[in-house]
């Protein structure tokens, strides 16, 4: 397989990882606080990835070590909370649409405080998967516009604001380090903070061994371990190899997987809920689902475009 071959695959590989993020928060958050979950995923994250940062750590210039806090916290560590308290009020396959802003925000934060210029097959590939992923979720059979508060929809805007610093910093500042060492320090010094704000939560105070906080404890791990820990060792691994518009623009494909678990997550409650035939169960959630199938292929063609020209400015 080639250097594209390789690049597509880790594309496709993280937005799998990401687009199942959002029904894990909905799923550890039926028994812990949006603050709990955030702090845990964190903690899990830092503490996998702990063994490395101690080996690596010695090897990473004294003077990069702040920006790689940094890169963990806006990065992680903020937006981990963020996406939590915003899926209190908001549908999970609308989280993960939101979440297809970063791209967007890569370019223009690059461009107002990191002098990038950004050629223009990227920006418009950017515009059309960016149009895609808004087509995609109204495509939804389940969407529900009318009751989306506009507050929490901000906070998943601030996130990819986040995003979209971070990704510009670790690519201009951060680019003589290895991925992993990256990923391992910075989730493990940024799982401090998280220990702080998991205590005055009050986890300890509950019966963690319990099986519903056991449960919801076992998703918010997977969520570390998977879609934090090991998702962003990958992430800058792909930010490395095939640049950092490439990279951010993995949240476009995203939204597919978040919806498809959204769906399936519905059609669930419904399912055990007894309230719909199998007929209806089946036309239900595959009704539509060409027009979602058209969605994707906008998205990925806009991503194609905008990294059909290997050597482009960043």
């Amino acid at each position: 397989m080639g250097n594209k071959g390789i690049n597509w695959l880790i594309f496709l590989v993280l937005s799998l990882i990401w687009g199942s993020s959002f029904i894990l928060m909905i799923k550890g958050m039926e028994r812990l606080s949006p603050f709990q979950l955030a702090a845990l995923r964190i903690i899990f994250s830092g503490l996998v990835l702990l063994p490395v940062a101690i080996k690596k750590f010695k090897t990473i210039p004294k003077n990069k070590i702040f920006t790689i806090f940094l890169s963990g916290f806006l990065g992680s560590l903020i937006p981990a909370f963020l996406f939590c308290i915003a899926e209190t009020k908001l549908d999970s396959s609308l989280a993960g649409s939101l979440n297809a802003l970063t791209p967007v925000f890569v370019i223009l934060m690059g461009a107002l405080f990191f002098n990038n210029n950004v050629a223009k097959n990227k920006i418009l590939g950017i515009c059309i998967s960016f149009a895609g992923s808004i087509l995609l979720y109204f495509a939804q059979p389940l969407g529900h516009y009318d009751s989306i508060s506009f507050l929490f929809t901000l906070l998943i805007v601030l996130a990819t604001i986040m995003y979209g610093l971070n990704v510009n910093m670790v690519g201009k500042y951060l680019s003589g380090i290895p991925s992993l060492h990256i990923a391992s320090v910075a989730l493990s010094l940024n799982a401090i903070p998280a220990a702080v704000v998991l205590y005055f939560t009050g986890y300890f105070s509950q019966d963690i061994f319990s099986t519903p906080m056991l449960i919801a404890t076992g998703y918010t791990f997977i969520l570390g371990v998977i879609g934090t820990a090991f998702a962003s060792v990958i992430f800058y691994v792909l930010m490395k190899r095939a640049g950092m518009v490439f990279a951010s623009m993995v949240t476009y494909a995203i939204p597919a997987v978040a919806i498809m678990w959204a769906i399936l997550y519905k059609h669930n409650d419904i399912i055990f809920a007894g309230n719909l035939s199998f007929k209806e169960i089946i036309s239900t959630i595959f009704y539509n689902w060409w027009k979602q199938f058209i969605c994707l292929l906008i998205i990925l063609s806009g991503v194609y475009y905008a990294n059909r020209v290997q050597k482009d400015v960043e």
